[in-house]
């Protein structure tokens, strides 16, 4: 008898966490390693937030909550939603779970049967696929050009959807390309869903704050009202605030999900942790000067990265809109051997070659299902990244 279930067998570890893992334990054996696989802010959480939390614990604030959530800050992340997308959720119509990771896993084993199809556009964040075979489904994948933006066309979506169709997920910014969708790019996507009334939406809008040079970012609630009642809007502290190992995640979704999702997290983790909930209302009710300032450091930082990423021989870098990634096009450099005699022979050798040969860690574009492409985070300091970049640049030099 087997001890491993075979569930397992459908899904792998998380690729980004295992090769910032592995640029940890070489720079823990003595190398010098810049890791930009990470997808975290290096900022710290803002004064006012950690403050809320000391006063929470020091207030005795560190019991069980209901599964759901404070109805505090179930009632702040419903302010949140009508403030900034200008949709109308009820406290009843939101969950408050441990990361957004555990709201996309709630909802997709609250609802996904064995052979449901899940739309997800590529390249998408690694999570998602593996998460939808663990629930049974069957993730659909529809490659986004860059020629596009790396966002999802209407006719594209519209030649994806079977019988089968449950669910389509939607990104934006997009994590690993930092695409972001305009209520423009939005419109004619909710027009092909509006003709297919059995999909559900799932849009996770995690980085929904980070965008740049005046974007307006949109969310497909706010573009089609007629949407709301099959769709679920997800947001969260991590990004945003600097808040990522403090696990807060929520979204808003009709009730009869919200009582299935909360069924299956009363089972799993029951509440999330009661003083990251205190912090969290601190973050969403509190000043927001801490997210300009971080979006005023991540923009400049984008501007450097793209501009010496397009100078690195063999590489095309497009600049996003927002997140905090830039995903360049590595078409150049396929096929060469490196200085240190390894050939590219895809974009997994690149990424390899790069970390042993000049101690910079990034990832794969197929831990994507992206192939030809690799991810860069610009969450970390100037410094950082111009000594990276010049690595990466002196790396496809040598390609031969």
């Amino acid at each position: 008898m087997n001890l491993i279930a075979a569930r397992l067998n459908r899904i792998s570890p998380s690729q980004t966490i295992a090769i910032s893992t592995k640029a940890r334990q070489l720079k823990a054996e003595g190398r010098d390693i810049i890791s930009l696989s990470a997808g975290e802010p290096d900022f710290d959480t803002p004064d006012h937030i950690k403050r809320a939390a000391i006063a929470a614990i020091e207030a005795g604030e560190t019991k069980y909550t209901d599964v759901a959530g404070t109805m505090a800050l179930r009632k702040a992340a419903a302010a949140k939603f009508k403030r900034d997308n200008g949709i109308d959720y009820t406290p009843q119509e939101i969950i408050v779970s441990t990361g957004g990771k555990q709201v996309i896993f709630n909802a997709m084993l609250a609802t996904v049967e064995a052979g449901d199809e899940v739309i997800i556009p590529t390249p998408c964040w690694v999570s998602y696929p593996d998460i939808v075979q663990l629930a049974e489904g069957k993730p659909v994948f529809v490659p986004c050009s860059q020629n596009n933006g790396f966002k999802l066309r209407a006719e594209d979506l519209e030649a994806a959807i079977t019988p089968k169709t449950k669910w389509l997920m939607l990104n934006s910014p997009s994590n690993p390309t930092g695409a972001a969708y305009s209520a423009e790019d939005l419109r004619p996507i909710c027009d092909v869903l509006l003709r297919h009334p059995d999909i559900w939406v799932f849009t996770d809008d995690i980085y929904e704050k980070l965008v740049y040079d005046g974007f307006a970012p949109a969310t497909i609630v706010g573009v089609e009202p007629k949407l709301r009642e099959r769709t679920v809007t997800m947001n969260g502290c991590s990004k945003a605030y600097a808040m990522t190992g403090w696990r807060i995640g929520f979204c808003g979704a009709p009730v009869q999900l919200i009582k299935a999702m909360d069924k299956l997290q009363s089972q799993s983790t029951s509440n999330t942790s009661s003083v990251s909930q205190a912090a969290a209302l601190a973050a969403l009710e509190g000043p927001e000067d801490a997210i300009d300032v971080m979006r005023a450091a991540y923009r400049e930082r984008r501007d450097l990265v793209v501009a010496m990423l397009n100078e690195a021989p063999g590489i095309t870098c497009s600049k996003p809109e927002g997140a905090f990634y830039v995903f360049p096009s590595i078409a150049g450099c396929l096929g060469k051997t490196s200085a240190g005699g390894t050939k590219i022979v895809d974009d997994e050798a690149f990424v390899t070659a790069l970390l042993e040969e000049q101690g910079v860690a990034a990832v794969h574009g197929s831990a994507f299902i992206y192939p030809g492409y690799f991810r860069v985070s610009y969450a970390t300091s100037t410094e950082a990244l111009r000594d990276a970049c010049t690595r990466i640049q002196t790396f496809c030099q040598g390609l031969r």
